[in-house]
């Protein structure tokens, strides 16, 4: 298991998209990192409660159907 942090991960990540920039202006950013954050955020929280969307929005701290409209946009649905 890495001793990195997930905000640590993050971090380093966004240091590298700066770099990779070399110099060009960012957009949207703000967006782009929450739709990147959020799929995989889901997927794993949906596998870990056994695709159970009552005890996912529970972990997640989420109203059910406020997940289910994420799942829908994610195409995580089964």
């Amino acid at each position: 298991m890495s001793k990195m942090s997930i905000e640590e991960c993050i971090r380093e990540s966004l240091q590298d998209y700066f770099r990779d920039l070399d110099g060009t202006d960012p957009a949207n950013m703000y967006d782009m990192l929450i739709r990147l954050v959020e799929r995989p955020l889901l997927d794993v929280v949906m596998h870990k409660a056994d695709q159970n969307q009552s005890r996912a929005a529970e972990w997640l701290g989420l109203n059910r159907n406020t997940l289910r409209k994420k799942l829908t946009e994610h195409q995580l649905l089964k």
